[in-house]
């Protein structure tokens, strides 16, 4: 009797080990005729190399890079993920294959932004997708190179990083007046938001401090959905269990798009296209001239997606670039001073850089091309 309900058992679990292999196997990707997976590590079913790469995955993956090569798979939960390794692999995806590896994973969290329409974070790359990064290009060109005659500035560009720099430097001044130390960050991005602002709608975001401002400090719950490698991409089950952090996260993008709608909407009943300046201004204007000829429209959402996609492209980035390089210049004084004379020989203190003076700061160059 013993030995007949040991056998049932025994029977039993194999027959589930045997249904949650085939269930493994079926959700895995099958590779055309002729073709092989890259080199890499055996991984556990339903978790893959998560257990591999622990606490410190960029360790790990440099470990498995000396063992399988510069090219080289692993699997997060059932997901095959391709990991390069070596400057010259990853020069031959970006730069000669870049057509090939432009696209984005499509993973959940990124669908979650501007309703999957994004054109940062969609997995499209095909010729729709192409098309509306041409105009947006273009858009951002146009205010990145044109200039305002009244101005002593070479560009629109120049003249909002200017005015802002200014300001910024007037609001850590007060700052350091005050007993103890500091963040910078929240001054920083405030200032590269007021740039983008000023680029995208013509204004800078102090005017509208009660709906924008708090939103843009609380951008931490986007970058950290985004840029930490969320469980839930690679574990479906894990969308439908509670999530303060998914939960955040979805309010972000709700409310972010929705204040763009807004500021559009607003921009489009104030629209004169003989004046247009600001990128929201170029789009609409490209939206008039391409409803007149029945091609190339854009409906008002996309346009809401677009400055989304310019606003968000720069606005993190940037900002922690700018952190870091003042976290440099705090830690090696001696360059800070190296730069500082080299500022004060070309340009004095009797007015602000300008970009015509580039060739004359070979060192200030060189530190912003080292961090950026």
């Amino acid at each position: 009797m013993a030995l007949s309900q040991m056998a049932t058992e025994l029977l039993l679990a194999s027959t589930i080990f045997c249904l949650i292999l085939w269930v493994v196997k079926a959700w895995q990707p099958r590779l055309p005729k002729g073709l092989k997976s890259p080199p890499g590590p055996w991984g556990w079913p339903l978790l893959g190399n998560v257990l591999t790469l622990g606490k410190s995955p960029h360790l790990a993956l440099s470990r498995l890079s000396q063992r399988y090569g510069d090219v080289l798979q692993i699997r997060i939960g059932s997901t095959p993920v391709l990991v390069l390794s070596g400057l010259d692999t990853i020069r031959q995806a970006l730069v000669r294959q870049g057509d090939d590896f432009k696209g984005r994973p499509d993973l959940y969290s990124l669908s979650l932004i501007t309703d999957g329409q994004s054109m940062s974070f969609s997995p499209d790359s095909g010729p729709v997708w192409a098309a509306r990064r041409r105009l947006a290009q273009n858009a951002l060109n146009t205010f990145s190179i044109a200039s305002d005659p009244a101005s002593s500035c070479s560009c629109y560009l120049e003249e909002h990083v200017s005015k802002e720099a200014e300001a910024l430097l007037s609001r850590l001044q007060e700052q350091m007046a005050e007993v103890g130390r500091f963040d910078p960050y929240n001054q920083v991005l405030l200032s590269v938001a007021n740039v983008i602002g000023a680029m995208c709608f013509g204004h800078h975001f102090s005017q509208r401090s009660e709906e924008m401002l708090p939103l843009l400090m609380s951008s931490s719950d986007f970058v950290e959905t985004v840029s930490s490698g969320n469980p839930l991409d690679f574990f479906p089950i894990l969308q439908y269990m509670p999530n303060s952090a998914l939960q955040r996260f979805k309010n972000f993008n709700q409310t972010f798009v929705q204040s763009l709608q807004k500021i559009v909407q607003e921009h489009y009943q104030d629209f004169d296209e003989r004046s247009v300046q600001d990128i929201t201004g170029a789009l609409l204007k490209h939206n008039e001239k391409s409803s007149r000829a029945s091609d190339g429209h854009i409906p008002q959402e996309k346009i809401v997606n677009l400055i989304n996609d310019i606003f968000g492209a720069g606005f993190d980035t940037v900002t922690t670039a700018i952190s870091w390089s003042l976290m440099y210049l705090v830690a090696n004084p001696e360059i800070q001073r190296k730069i500082q004379k080299e500022l004060d020989t070309v340009i004095g203190r009797a007015r602000q850089p300008r970009l015509s003076d580039r060739p004359q700061l070979p060192l200030m160059e060189a530190f912003i091309l080292e961090i950026f």
